[in-house]
């Protein structure tokens, strides 16, 4: 049995992760959905109090609460709270799961590795509103979109605009990355990266670094998450394929 700590990415709860959590449990694993404070459910607290390290705070307590050999999945924002809770915690982590999202420097915040996406353009005071749609290249089924925009909630501007923290001891870490590969991320675009020299770019042809594509949109928690689920036990068991060998 493997306990898996699912982490959303923005504007989401816990209940973003319920498809593939009952896959898991079908499977007879442990599911932990994480919903972040001022989201979801936890959407009453004061967003102006709320940034990253809040987020990581929060990831942080449960590695500790749950004990060793957690597999630690976070999808695109999730990154950054689950990053930097591994980096605390290392002893805690048997494997870090990027799900169609890259990982940052020390430092970085969302908003400086992914400019592109406008967010603080969009921010109305202390929050990011829900965004009014999700493209249909993410492919979304209309029952998963129509409960993604009931349920999704606005994302406080610090937990995007906050530097992270990072020690460097997550580097250490197995790490396998799930791409998406209707969003534009895929083995050939991370060979790319690799292939700039870059130091930061280093570990993605590191032993112990595995990787699985996914023919879906950016969403696959809400669009396949039955081959999602399959992927996170694959993952967990240090399956996939590195950089060079796909």
């Amino acid at each position: 049995m493997t306990t898996f700590l699912l982490v959303p990415g923005l504007f989401m709860g816990g209940w973003a992760w319920d498809a593939v959590a009952a896959e898991l449990t079908g499977q007879g694993h442990r599911a932990l959905p994480v919903t972040l404070p001022g989201m979801a459910e936890r959407a009453e607290e004061d967003p102006a109090g709320i940034g990253l390290r809040e987020h990581t705070d929060a990831v942080a307590a449960l590695l500790e609460a749950e004990g060793q050999d957690i597999v630690l999945v976070a999808h695109s924002y999730g990154i950054f709270p689950a990053l930097a809770a591994a980096d605390r915690h290392p002893g805690q982590v048997a494997r870090v799961v990027f799900v169609d999202t890259g990982f940052p420097e020390p430092g970085e915040s969302l908003v400086a590795q992914m400019p592109q996406l406008g967010l603080l353009e969009q921010a109305v005071g202390d929050v990011i509103p829900v965004p009014a749609e999700i493209p249909a290249v993410q492919a979304v089924p209309p029952s998963e979109l129509e409960r993604y925009m009931r349920l999704a909630t606005p994302q406080p501007v610090r937990t995007v605009t906050d530097p992270i923290e990072l020690t460097g001891a997550w580097l250490k870490l197995p790490t396998t990355g799930v791409f998406c590969l209707a969003n534009g991320l895929s083995l050939e675009f991370a060979r790319t990266l690799h292939g700039t020299g870059m130091p930061r770019f280093a570990k993605l042809a590191e032993p112990g670094v595995t990787f699985f594509e996914l023919a879906t949109g950016h969403y696959p928690m809400l669009s396949t998450p039955g081959e999602l689920a399959d992927v996170l036990v694959r993952a967990a068991a240090g399956e996939g394929v590195g950089l060079y060998e796909g």
